[in-house]
């Protein structure tokens, strides 16, 4: 399924907080990560935008971040949620941050499986980026995983992601 920018709860739609700073990024970027949560599952926006702000508050307030780390949350219904968005650098993946975009789907995917809407938004919201000049064409996908002493994006979402295109057996090179 193909999104447009119209599909995306923005920020102001699911409750965010205000960013403490913001640092652009440049694009288009070579890099797309794949994450979980690792906590609740939601299937409607409501719950969806409620995640997001429990998310956002851990990680601005527990971990003193300037915001909520992700680029793009994902629910199992297929809502997408803008969090630091296409153009901001974001808190996601050590060392990778700056030059690459994150999408993490809501829920622990290491029992269960992700909803084909999740999957299907991901990948939309990836085609988006594409045509939107934010993802290079010839772009490479990795699970967190891949980079990091993570079980993330869990085991199941990670088996899957493995068989998707753009997904490299090979280390990124910064």
């Amino acid at each position: 399924m193909a999104y447009r920018s119209t599909d995306i709860v923005s920020r102001a739609q699911w409750g965010a907080r205000e960013t403490k700073e913001s640092d652009h990024m440049g694009t288009p970027v070579k890099i797309v990560f794949i994450h979980h949560t690792a906590g609740q599952h939601s299937t409607t926006q409501e719950e969806g935008g409620r995640i997001s702000r429990g998310i956002q508050n851990f990680h601005m307030d527990d971990r003193q971040w300037a915001d909520i780390g992700y680029n793009f949350l994902v629910d199992e219904g297929g809502h997408v949620y803008e969090a630091r968005g296409w153009d901001r650098v974001g808190a996601h993946t050590k060392g990778w941050n700056a030059m690459s975009v994150a999408f993490s789907v809501m829920g622990n995917f290491e029992e269960t499986k992700p909803d084909v809407r999740a999957l299907e938004a991901v990948q939309g919201m990836i085609q988006l980026g594409i045509d939107k000049g934010k993802i290079s064409k010839d772009y490479k996908l990795y699970g967190h995983r891949d980079v990091g002493q993570t079980a993330c994006p869990g085991e199941n979402l990670y088996k899957i992601v493995r068989t998707w295109e753009n997904y490299s057996e090979e280390k990124p090179k910064k």
